[in-house]
């Protein structure tokens, strides 16, 4: 293959600068086209695709974001490895803005997006049970505790459809179900890389309080949301990086079986 890599990343809110001596490439899929062209360039003698999911110049909302097409065109490449950073807000006191969450789990609170690449002749059933790499998990939980950031190792992400924030009911209602991360575009992403039969991992980094946690009643901006990943966007690069970096050659967890208990 002309173009290729082995690890895929995707971009998030205020994050599109990452990769130097790229070469962009645009790829077709079934499913349209990709939020972007794609960058592909190599970190550590590793050769790695990096795609904003929201387009350079932010031009796709949450629910309109081509997740298939995304997930497809970095299959295409031969990506067997994908990173998902993301903003994210935070339900509990003791998630702190500027702290990373490694999501564990997901609740899906969207609606109407295709978050699927089977849908038939053939039944096709994919577990969600573990929905995130665990490999790739502990991986990143190592790299966040030896470049000191403040990190929490397990976590459930509400994905809201959004483009809207939540209400204060909304959001009180999520903080009392225990969940700790809400989010926009964690569904159905994650998912559709499983399917695929790729390692996903999830790093979120906490922008804001959600407007229901207690002591942290003031509404939530896309600005303070800009300003906090901005301030921590260094600590993202090196966690990503870290991760390239020290990605074993083998998976030994499983995701690239998916398939084999599906159908």
């Amino acid at each position: 293959m002309q173009h290729s890599a082995e690890i895929g990343v995707f971009g998030g809110s205020g994050f599109y600068q990452f990769l130097d001596n790229v070469q962009s490439v645009w790829i077709e899929t079934p499913y349209g086209p990709p939020s972007d062209q794609i960058a592909l360039a190599e970190v550590a003698g590793r050769r790695v695709a990096f795609l904003p999911r929201h387009g350079r110049d932010h031009r796709y909302p949450p629910a309109q974001v081509p997740y298939r097409a995304n997930l497809w065109a970095m299959k295409h490449l031969g990506v067997k490895r994908l990173i998902g950073p993301c903003a994210a807000g935070s339900l509990q006191p003791h998630v702190a803005p500027g702290s990373f969450v490694l999501c564990d789990q997901f609740v899906d609170r969207t609606s109407g997006r295709p978050d699927t690449f089977y849908e038939g002749p053939i039944a096709t059933h994919i577990s969600a049970a573990e929905p995130y790499c665990p490999q790739l998990r502990g991986l990143a939980l190592e790299i966040g505790r030896d470049l000191g950031i403040e990190i929490h190792p397990t976590g459930t992400m509400v994905v809201i459809q959004g483009p809207r924030f939540s209400t204060r009911a909304e959001s009180r209602w999520f903080q009392a179900q225990g969940w700790e991360v809400i989010n926009m575009t964690g569904y159905p992403e994650a998912i559709l890389a499983r399917e695929l039969e790729m390692c996903y991992v999830n790093v979120s980094l906490i922008t804001d309080y959600d407007n229901g946690v207690p002591g942290h009643e003031a509404p939530v901006s896309h600005e303070e949301v800009l300003r906090t990943f901005t301030a921590n966007i260094e600590n993202v690069k090196k966690m990503i990086v870290g991760l390239i970096e020290r990605m074993p050659a083998e998976a030994s967890c499983g995701c690239n079986r998916a398939l084999s208990t599906a159908r």
